[in-house]
């Protein structure tokens, strides 16, 4: 994957956000559920989509991997291009480090579908949060890419990659 190809998601959505005629193809109702007993962590959500509700639940071998299973079984009925989304790389980095375990996290999440790639970026002070909302915007903008018949916009190109 060469790294000039890669799309900034978090950028790009922001900017389409920004626009009084974008609506975003599904909504977080309420909050994400976390249940992590060091074995096998739960993760239950509530999303809306095209006027449907719906409320799942998902295991995973870890807290990442059980939210990112569960919103991808609660769009697939929708949105089954979402099944071709893959997580290619996460990491994440403190920001003041002297907070110790207090300190804000940033998280950024690679992903993948058979023609692009993209990468985004959330803030918390949460781990988990900052995971969940890079998850939610890294499957919106697979979404986004996959139904729209041109899915360009005047700044995509600028400042894409690290640097």
């Amino acid at each position: 994957m060469v790294e000039e190809k890669i799309k900034d998601a978090t950028k790009i959505l922001n900017l389409l956000r920004s626009m009084s005629d974008y609506r975003p193809h599904f909504e977080i109702i309420g909050n994400y559920r976390l249940i992590d007993d060091g074995v096998r962590p739960e993760a239950t959500i509530m999303l809306r989509a095209n006027g449907k509700e719906m409320h799942e639940a998902e295991t995973g071998v870890g807290p990442v991997d059980a939210l990112a299973k569960v919103l991808k079984k609660s769009l697939k009925s929708i949105f089954p291009e979402i099944d071709q989304v893959k997580l290619v790389d996460f990491s994440s980095r403190i920001f003041d480090p002297g907070a110790g375990t207090a300190a804000g996290v940033e998280v950024e999440i690679l992903f993948s579908n058979s023609q692009d790639a993209w990468r985004v970026k959330a803030f918390s002070e949460n781990i988990n949060r900052a995971s969940f909302l890079a998850l939610v915007d890294g499957f919106e903008y697979g979404i986004y890419i996959s139904r729209s018949p041109t899915p360009t916009l005047p700044l995509e190109g600028e400042g894409e990659g690290r640097g």
